[in-house]
């Protein structure tokens, strides 16, 4: 996780945060690459929207100093440079993963930042192995 003090250095695609939050959303759109680009011209779908409310409504109440949890099951919502500073939990089809949205993290997909399946962890035969694996040839 990246210091709010450094992102001032910040620079998505030569623009700078305060640049990026200020411009009008097509001009934002032109700068994302070709995926996300299509997909937010096309427009967001019904569950994006209630996502984008909610993130509106946060960003009210933190400015009035109160902390607001925001959950979603929409992991392929791009993320958007006014969700910047949030904290918002991504649903990773077992448990709510808390993401802390940074500058860098603006045109990725939520679902990235909450991996679905556990890394695979190799040991010792019997330790977090299975069954067959328990047998070791003689030599």
């Amino acid at each position: 996780m990246i210091a709010q003090e450094e992102w001032g250095t910040f620079r998505y695609r030569g623009k700078t945060l305060d640049d990026i939050l200020s411009m009008p959303m097509d001009d934002f759109i032109k700068l994302l690459p070709a995926r996300q680009r299509r997909s937010l011209r096309r427009g967001l779908k019904p569950e994006h929207r209630k996502l984008l409310e909610k993130v509106r409504k946060a960003r009210a109440l933190a400015a009035q100093g109160k902390k607001v949890t925001i959950k979603t099951h929409s992991r392929d919502m791009i993320i958007l440079p006014e969700m910047v500073g949030l904290t918002i939990q991504v649903y990773n089809g077992i448990t709510w993963i808390p993401v802390y949205i940074s500058p860098w993290h603006v045109g990725h997909y939520l679902g990235e930042f909450a991996i679905t399946c556990k890394p695979v962890q190799h040991g010792e035969p019997g330790l977090k192995a299975t069954k067959s694996s328990l047998h070791i040839a003689a030599k």
